[in-house]
């Protein structure tokens, strides 16, 4: 049993816990516009620029303009993020809150009528085209494939865009996700 001595000490060890988490996050909503600005990459497909179990900050979309591997081109000063020119973008496919969101580099933007691709089909609406950096696993478009099939990324489906990556961290949460867990 405690006595009360140990009793205030824990009560104040929880407390500074929870000011720190309470803090952490005030500081990420702050700074990245997200409360939890923190994905783990958990695929191969921006190899070798992001790796599974890399941690990656969003900004969100609210705070940051898209700049696309195009545009990057284009500009006096190439924006290289992430080891190529243009933003990396997190987005939800299709807009779905229950899909898996996807971390891939937005590499132009099609207004609708616009072919996606040379020779492909024409765009329902405006929005992005994005592709893994990954060339092995990546060779075509997301819009190519069933990632996001013949279908831009609106803006509003984009949760935001990478800013910097922490590598490896996120490792120790994917051994936790459901669908690594043995039971």
């Amino acid at each position: 049993m405690l006595d009360n001595e140990q009793l205030k000490g824990l009560a104040k060890d929880i407390g500074i816990v929870i000011g720190i988490v309470v803090a952490f996050l005030l500081i990420c909503y702050l700074v990245f516009g997200l409360w939890t600005p923190m994905y783990v990459v958990s695929s191969g497909s921006m190899e070798p620029n992001m790796n599974v179990g890399d941690i990656v900050f969003v900004r969100s979309i609210d705070r940051a303009d898209v700049v696309t591997w195009a545009d990057a081109e284009n500009m006096s000063k190439t924006r290289i993020k992430f080891g190529n020119p243009g933003d990396v973008i997190l987005y939800r496919p299709y807009g779905n809150e229950s899909y898996t969101p996807v971390i891939h580099r937005a590499m132009y933007y099609v207004e609708a009528g616009e072919e996606m691709w040379p020779g492909g089909p024409v765009a329902p609406y405006a929005g992005y085209i994005t592709k893994g950096d990954n060339e092995q696993t990546n060779s075509l478009l997301d819009q190519q494939t069933t990632i996001s099939f013949q279908t831009p990324i609106k803006e509003e489906w984009i949760i935001g865009t990478s800013q910097f990556k922490v590598p490896f961290i996120g490792k120790i949460r994917l051994l936790f996700s459901p669908d690594r867990l043995p039971f």
